[in-house]
């Protein structure tokens, strides 16, 4: 028989237990050290040379620069980055983790609107060594994630921690797309774009550039997992579809007034169409004034939200962006007080629906000179060329046209970005930024249209308008006999842009 002192075993209890729960600890650190050693391996630097094109000289490329982003190792041998990281690359190499080897890489993917791109690296053995991370699913509201990548400051991987605080649809920095985003309570900086969010060694996000202008601090953005899995999927065929648009815009319904004036009961929730686009999936189906109350599955609140879980909630457009092209849509909707539902086909978006074309990357700008004039195309690429406080410093003008819907007839505006001064068009010299409307008379359908006009042209001379009337005329003998002596004064290379009059 064992006998145990009870006045012994009283002060020997506290170090035991002491021991189990410092043992506890270890063993915790431990498999935590392990789970960080599995990821890190897996987490790649990606140094990008980058050559925009300058849209104020769009014969020319901006002074290169070299910047840097992360990535993760995925199936199929390829690398998940944004696409901020590699727009405009003219070249791309990969680093792995304690390698000091830069490889050469090239991207196979790109989605611009959902910022997110896929890149490889050729050389035998790159992959052999390195860990898959798989996809796995939205976070919790509250429940921490923890950052991998490489930010600005030093060479070593790191690795922070935040909680997800908050997922709902925003605009995306790099293209302007709006799209569903997740945001964590941790800064993310510089270098950092591209690295994965973790959660039990899966891919939860990709981190994204900030949205919110500099304004908000201690933030970071992702791209969740709906997101990266509609990519990896549109990324299948090699051929880029992107999220589909049913060509239809609407406003919010949180008036009990316009509620009723619409045919809707107190009870009944959704959203107005102000706006049905020619061309588009909804043409045939839906007509302004009617209310959108359901899609798919979700139905919409009259502020314009569905329920993802009990816990989210989001813009319906997510619906729509959760399809793929040639998906079938069901709406729900109401036309004078009649239930309706109708089935759409999910179709790519129309090239723009605004007369102001989204930002563009990967691109050859478009441009003509005529009489020493430059004219260009309207886009977010050359308002933006007016800096970072482009809503600002950009003139009103252009940035008005982005409250503008496009139409078959009017598809893109025209711009006499700038006078190269010259004899043919003395008295011009002073004129800039002046949006054209038609050219002897005829308006302009778009910027091909706008060229083949003055291609085309057989009057003595072509008369530029714009919508308050004002007219600049231009000698077509003295436009065509001056051009290569305009080109050469100013050393530009050509005309017109490349494939101008292909299209």
């Amino acid at each position: 028989m064992i006998i145990i002192n009870a006045r012994r075993l009283y002060k020997i209890l506290p170090a035991l237990w002491l021991l189990s729960f410092l043992f506890g600890i270890s063993n915790s650190a431990l498999a935590q050290n392990n789970e960080i050693r599995a990821i890190e391996d897996s987490v790649i630097k990606i140094y990008t040379t980058q050559a925009a094109p300058d849209y104020f000289t769009p014969w020319r490329l901006l002074t290169p620069r070299q910047s840097s982003g992360s990535g993760s190792v995925i199936t199929g041998n390829r690398i998940l980055t944004n696409a901020h990281v590699v727009a405009n690359a003219s070249y791309v190499q990969a680093q792995k983790h304690n390698d000091p080897r830069r490889y050469q890489a090239r991207v196979v993917f790109i989605s611009h609107e959902a910022d997110l791109a896929l890149i490889t690296v050729d050389e035998v053995g790159f992959f052999s060594d390195l860990k898959a991370l798989a996809i796995g699913d939205l976070p919790d509201p509250l429940q921490e994630v923890s950052v991998y990548g490489y930010p600005i400051g030093g060479k070593s991987l790191s690795i922070t921690k935040g909680i997800l605080s908050r997922v709902e649809q925003q605009i995306y920095a790099h293209a302007g797309a709006y799209l569903l985003a997740g945001q964590i309570d941790a800064a993310i900086n510089p270098g950092n774009s591209g690295g994965p969010v973790i959660v039990d060694q899966q891919i939860v996000g990709v981190v994204m550039q900030a949205n919110s202008g500099g304004r908000a601090e201690n933030l970071g953005y992702f791209v969740p997992p709906s997101i990266i899995q509609h990519v990896l999927i549109d990324s299948e065929d090699g051929a880029h579809d992107g999220f589909p648009d049913l060509g239809f815009r609407t406003q919010t319904l949180d008036s009990p007034s316009a509620k009723a004036a619409y045919g809707l009961e107190p009870h009944q929730d959704g959203v107005l169409v102000i706006k049905v686009f020619k061309d588009s999936p909804a043409e045939a189906i839906l007509q302004e004034n009617d209310v959108i109350l359901k899609i798919d599955e979700f139905e919409i609140a009259d502020d314009g939200s569905i329920k993802l879980s009990e816990d989210l909630l989001t813009d319906y457009k997510h619906a729509i962006d959760l399809h793929h092209i040639d998906d079938s849509i069901e709406i729900s909707y109401s036309r004078d007080g009649k239930f309706n539902t109708a089935t759409l086909l999910a179709e790519p978006s129309l090239k723009s629906y605004s007369l102001v074309a989204g930002e563009q990357f990967d691109k050859i700008p478009q441009y003509y000179i005529y009489g020493g004039i430059l004219f260009v195309p309207l886009n977010m690429n050359l308002i933006k060329r007016w800096g970072t406080d482009w809503g600002r410093t950009a003139p009103v003008s252009l940035l008005q046209a982005r409250n503008e819907w496009s139409s078959p007839e009017r598809r893109e505006l025209v711009v006499a970005l700038q006078i190269l001064a010259g004899d043919v068009n003395l008295g011009y010299h002073d004129w800039r930024n002046w949006v054209v409307e038609s050219v002897n008379g005829e308006p302009i359908t778009d910027f091909s249209h706008f060229a083949s006009l003055i291609n085309n042209n057989e009057t003595e001379d072509i008369v530029f308008e714009n919508k308050n009337g004002y007219q600049m005329v231009i000698n077509h003998e003295d436009a065509i006999d001056s051009e290569s002596q305009i080109l050469s004064q100013y050393r530009i290379p050509a005309a017109h842009s490349v494939g101008l009059f292909e299209e």
